[in-house]
C-alpha cells in the first residue's frame, strides 16, 4: 500500500494549545464516521494532556462511547499494571472512566514473548476490520495518533531495526528499544499504522526541535516514513520549530 502526500505541518502556539488542536481532529474524525470507529491511540509524553482533555466534563460528553474503539500503535513488554505501560496511562487518563471494556484493546503483555503478543495483536485486529489482508480503499483505523522519538523513531520502529522494513506483518515484537525505557516492546508495522484516515503526529516542546529539524530535512527516518493511506498531519507547537521557520504554517 503506497502512502499519500506529503505531512501536512500545522503549527500551535504551545503544548496546551497544540492539545486542543488534537482533540478536534479527533472528534472531526469520530463525527465524520456515523458507524464503528476505530481510533489507534499512542504512548509516551506527547499525548498525556490531549487524553486529559478527551476525559474531562468538557469534552468526554461530545464522545459516542458506544461507537468507538480504541486501540494502541506500540506497547512496552510489561505488565498492564506497570506504570510504563502505554495504555495503562490512557486508560487512566479517561478510557476505564468512559469507554465500555470491551471497547479498549490493549496489546497483551502476559503473552511468554513481544513476538506471541504480536501475534495475537495481529488477530485481534484482523478479527475486528474482518480480513487478513489491508484494503487501501476501506482503512483499519479512522485514525492512528502518533509521536516522534529523540531518534526519530515511532510508535516502536527504530532506526535500522528490521521491523521498520515489514510489508505484510500487521504488529511484530521488537527485542530491544533503542531509547530508555530500555524493555522489549509490541508495535503496529508501517502498512497497519498507514490504513487510516488519518495520522496525526503531536511534536512538543524545545526539545523536540533537534528532531524535527531532522524530520524537515528529509532524512528517512521512521517517524518520515509513518505516513497515512490517507491524510499525515504533522501537529507541532512553536518551542519544537526549527529557528529559521519559527511562526509558519
Amino acid at each position: 500500500m503506497a502512502a499519500a502526500g506529503q505531512p501536512k505541518l500545522i503549527v500551535a502556539a504551545d503544548a496546551e494549545a497544540l492539545a486542543r488542536a488534537a482533540a478536534e481532529r479527533v472528534m472531526a474524525r469520530i463525527e465524520a464516521n456515523p458507524s464503528r470507529i476505530a481510533i489507534c491511540l499512542t504512548g509516551g509524553s506527547s499525548p498525556k494532556t490531549l487524553y486529559q482533555l478527551l476525559g474531562s466534563d468538557s469534552w468526554c460528553g461530545r464522545i459516542p462511547w458506544e461507537r468507538v474503539h480504541w486501540f494502541i500503535g506500540d506497547e512496552r513488554f510489561v505488565p498492564a499494571s506497570d506504570p510504563l505501560n502505554n495504555m495503562a496511562v490512557a486508560r487512566a487518563s479517561f478510557l476505564d472512566r468512559n469507554a465500555p471494556s470491551s471497547h479498549i484493546h490493549p496489546i497483551p503483555t502476559a503473552a511468554e514473548s513481544p513476538e506471541a503478543s504480536a501475534e495475537t495483536y495481529a488477530r485481534e485486529l484482523q478479527a475486528f476490520y474482518g480480513s487478513e489482508s489491508l484494503d487501501p480503499a476501506r482503512p483499519l483505523f479512522d485514525m492512528v495518533l502518533m509521536g516522534a522519538g529523540p531518534d526519530g523513531h515511532t510508535a516502536s520502529l527504530f532506526p535500522g531495526y528490521p521491523a521498520i522494513d515489514e510489508t505484510t506483518r500487521w504488529v511484530v515484537g521488537v527485542p530491544k528499544a533503542n531509547v530508555a525505557p530500555f524493555v522489549p516492546r509490541v508495535s503496529l508495522t508501517l502498512p497497519a499504522l498507514a490504513s487510516c484516515h488519518e495520522m496525526l503526529f503531536e511534536i512538543a516542546g524545545h526539545d523536540k526541535q533537534p528532531i524535527l529539524t531532522r524530520l524537515l530535512n528529509g532524512e528517512t527516518l521512521p517517524a518520515l516514513r509513518a505516513r497515512s493511506n490517507g491524510e499525515t498531519v504533522w501537529l507541532v507547537d512553536q518551542a519544537a520549530l526549527p529557528e529559521g521557520i519559527r511562526g509558519g504554517r
